[in-house]
């Protein structure tokens, strides 16, 4: 696990030239970049989302663009399209902003159906289509969504073959007092969030993210282990809370989550704390509360904390 304490010591102490706490956002963005997948980032705006991942961005020397998702955003708009050049009377490929390392999908809730099964295909085969050829993405290409959980008017909701496929679902919260007197000092000393060239984050090479991806692979799992992860999902299925259950791809999210968390931890095996620590942020944008289950204040991150509770963890 060296090259992935690599990564995190190098990665805390660069992000905290430009980051005041979001410990345990900046600790599953890295996990989601790790793991080769994508996130959703819940909460409410000015809380350092975009932010968190332009550093991201900058501190693996990765492509970054940021899309501001509106209900009239068409698939071309983001994919991109084939343009006819008139002086050569030829078409030439217009690369939209999917054609990127990391994405920032702004309220991703408010793209039409249409423009969200473009993003789908992009995130899940890593490649696009267009006008039938298909053109593969970054190794690195990860998806950032975020959405606000209170407002709802002029959205579409995100349909569940899309949720299934975000590996995380990080929820954002406010930082606390302290943390806040920090950020206004900060910026009070003079740091614009929006010159990151002055905050002088060194970068890491690609081959390194490349290298510790490789690392978190190599993670050992025992038997047991995959038995308590799969009786964690299975158990989602036939809870009296909950109408619907993980699928068998979150149990294989679960599992690289886990594994990643114990390379951050340094260890080269997993533990059953690391599938407790991954179980909610894989899990709970992928079960569906029954609606009576909601009218008694119950929420599905409280539903599957009594889950991880009810299953015996192995010896």
């Amino acid at each position: 696990m060296q090259t992935v304490s690599q990564v995190l010591s190098h990665g805390r102490t660069e992000l905290a030239k430009v980051i005041v706490g979001q410990e345990d956002l900046i600790n599953q963005c890295l996990l989601t970049i790790l793991c080769g997948g994508h996130a959703l980032l819940e909460g409410v705006p000015g809380i350092a989302k975009t932010l968190v991942i332009k550093t991201f961005a900058r501190l693996f020397d990765l492509e970054f663009r940021r899309v501001q998702c509106t209900s009239d955003l068409m698939p071309a708009d983001i994919i991109g399209s084939n343009v006819l050049n008139l002086s050569t009377s030829t078409f030439s490929l217009h690369h939209g902003p999917l054609f990127t390392d990391l994405l920032l999908a702004d309220e991703v809730n408010r793209m039409p159906p249409r423009t969200q099964a473009a993003v789908l295909e992009a995130m899940e085969e890593r490649q696009i289509t267009i006008d039938g050829t298909t053109h593969p993405l970054s190794q690195f290409f990860t998806v950032f969504a975020t959405q606000n959980p209170i407002e709802f008017e002029g959205t579409y909701p995100l349909p569940e073959a899309q949720l299934d496929r975000f590996l995380l679902k990080i929820k954002v919260t406010y930082p606390d007092a302290e943390q806040e007197i920090s950020i206004l000092q900060q910026h009070h000393q003079g740091f614009d969030a929006h010159n990151l060239e002055a905050a002088h984050i060194t970068a890491l090479p690609t081959e390194v993210l490349a290298q510790a991806r490789a690392e978190i692979r190599g993670v050992k799992v025992e038997p047991a282990l995959f038995r308590y992860m799969v009786e964690l999902i299975r158990r989602t299925r036939n809870w009296p809370s909950l109408a619907l259950g993980a699928s068998p791809r979150a149990a294989i999210s679960l599992m690289q989550v886990a594994k990643a968390s114990a390379g951050l931890e340094g260890r080269d095996f997993l533990i059953p704390d690391d599938v407790k620590s991954s179980a909610l942020p894989v899990l709970r944008h992928r079960v569906m509360m029954k609606p009576e289950a909601e009218l008694e204040g119950l929420d599905s991150d409280r539903v599957l904390t009594e889950i991880i509770n009810s299953v015996e963890v192995p010896k």
